[in-house]
C-alpha cells in the first residue's frame, strides 16, 4: 500500500550536560518502566488482536534437536521431499558482493524441477525492490516478490497490528527500513540522515523528542552514533505505549567477502542496555516471516526446506517453523563449530555449499 509520508525531522545538534543526568525525564522513570512485566509490556501492543508467532519458538516447532547432524549424501531426496527451499543470503548466496560458485546452475535446476524459491535474509539495509537489483547486478533472475528482506518483516509487523498510521517510526538502521515503512504508508524519523548529529555536553541542556513516536525499529546501521542511542532510549522510555522492534540480533555480518564485520545485533544491544528492556525481534530466527510466507504463498511447512549458513538464526528459524533445514559451510559456520559439543543446534543436513545440490547423487545399488 502506498501514501504520502510525512517525514518528520529532530534537530542536528543537542545539547546534555553530566550535572543534569539525574534530573534527566527518562532516567527518573527508570525503576517504573524496567520493572515492567513482560505481560504489561505485551499490553502496549496497538491491537488487542493476537499477534502471529514472531517471538523465537512457535507451539508447531519441533525445537532443539538432540541427533547429530547428517552430512547431506543424497540432494536428490532431499530435493524430492520438499516444494519450496528458504534461502539465505549473505554466506549462501552471496559474501559482501561476490556471487558464490556454482548459485546459477543451483537455483536454475531447482526451478527446473518446479521447486518455489524464496530469499530471506536478516539484513535490514536494503528495501526487497534494492535487493531485486543486486541479484539483477549478480546476475541472478529473482523477483521482487520471491525475496523477504528485516526491512520489509519490520513494516509487515507494524501492519499486523494495526500500527496507528497517525504514530511515527523512529529509525536506527539504513535506508532498506525507511523504503519499506514508506511503502507501508507509515511517518518515519531518523535513519541516516541522523547519522551525522551529535551531543554536545553543555550545561543546563534537556534533550527533547518527538512525543508522537510509538515505536523504535533498530536495524543494521554503519551510521549509528550516540544521538541515535540517546534519541531511541527516549523515545522507548518516555512515551506511553512505545514499542521495541529489532530488525534481528546477529552478531555478526558479511559487509565483504574477506572478514565478518559487527552486525546488527551490537546496535540492538546498545538500546536493551539504555532501556533496559527486550525488543520485538521480526526477523530470523523468530516467526514471524516464516508465517508470513507460509500464508501468503500457500506453504505447508513440513514441505519447506530451510539453507542457512547460521545456527542461532538460519537453522533455528527453520526448526521453530517446523521445516527442514540444511546448514552449508560457506558462511559464518564452521564444521568444527557444528560439531562442538557445547552446540545444541544441530540441522537436518550439512553441506559445503548450495551447489553440492548438482554433484550429490543417490549411491548406485
Amino acid at each position: 500500500m502506498l501514501a504520502s509520508i510525512s517525514r518528520a525531522s529532530s534537530s542536528s545538534s543537542v545539547t546534555l550536560t553530566l550535572s543534569q543526568l539525574s534530573s534527566s525525564r527518562f532516567l527518573g522513570h527508570a525503576k517504573r518502566i524496567s520493572a515492567a512485566p513482560e505481560s504489561a509490556r505485551a499490553a502496549r501492543r496497538w491491537s488487542s488482536r493476537t499477534a502471529p508467532s514472531q517471538f523465537g519458538m512457535s507451539s508447531g516447532g519441533r525445537g532443539v534437536r538432540a541427533a547429530a547432524a547428517q552430512p547431506l549424501r543424497n540432494a536428490d531426496e532431499l530435493v524430492d521431499s520438499v516444494e519450496t527451499f528458504i534461502f539465505d543470503c549473505d554466506g549462501v548466496i552471496w559474501k559482501g558482493d561476490k556471487l558464490i560458485d556454482g548459485v546459477p546452475e543451483t537455483l536454475d535446476m531447482l526451478r527446473s524441477k518446479g521447486k518455489r524459491l524464496v530469499f530471506v535474509t536478516n539484513n535490514s539495509t536494503k528495501s526487497r525492490k534494492q535487493y531485486g537489483k543486486k541479484f539483477e547486478t549478480l546476475g541472478l533472475n529473482v523477483s521482487e516478490e520471491e525475496i523477504f528482506a528485516s526491512s520489509f518483516a519490520a513494516a509487515a509487523y507494524l501492519q499486523s497490528i494495526e500500527f496507528p498510521k497517525e504514530k511515527k517510526v523512529y529509525v536506527i538502521g539504513e535506508d532498506g527500513i525507511l523504503k519499506e515503512l514508506e511503502l507501508a504508508g507509515f511517518q518515519y524519523l531518523g535513519g541516516p540522515e541522523d547519522g551525522g548529529k551529535k551531543i554536545e555536553l553543555k550545561p543546563g541542556f534537556l534533550m527533547e523528542h518527538d512525543e508522537s513516536v510509538g515505536a523504535v525499529v533498530v536495524g543494521f546501521d554503519r551510521y549509528f552514533n550516540y544521538y541515535k542511542i540517546q534519541y531511541g532510549t527516549l523515545c522507548i522510555r518516555e512515551n506511553p505505549g512505545c514499542l521495541f522492534i529489532a530488525t534481528n540480533r546477529d552478531a555478526v555480518t558479511h559487509l565483504t567477502d574477506a572478514q565478518e564485520w559487527a552486525g546488527g545485533g551490537s546496535m540492538v544491544g546498545a538500546l536493551i542496555g539504555s532501556t533496559q528492556r527486550e525488543p520485538h525481534v521480526v526477523g530470523k530466527p523468530s516467526t514471524f516471516m516464516m508465517d508470513y510466507l507460509a500464508k501468503k504463498f500457500n506453504i505447508l511447512k513440513s514441505q519447506i526446506c530451510m539453507v542457512g549458513d547460521r545456527l542461532d538464526t538460519d537453522i533455528l528459524f527453520g526448526q521453530n517453523g517446523g521445516c527442514k533445514t540444511l546448514l552449508v559451510l560457506s558462511g559464518v559456520t564452521t564444521l568444527p563449530m557444528l560439531q562442538n559439543p557445547n552446540n545444541s543446534i544441530q540441522p537436518d543436513f550439512y553441506t559445503n555449499k548450495i551447489s553440492d545440490f548438482l554433484s550429490l547423487k543417490a549411491a548406485p545399488v
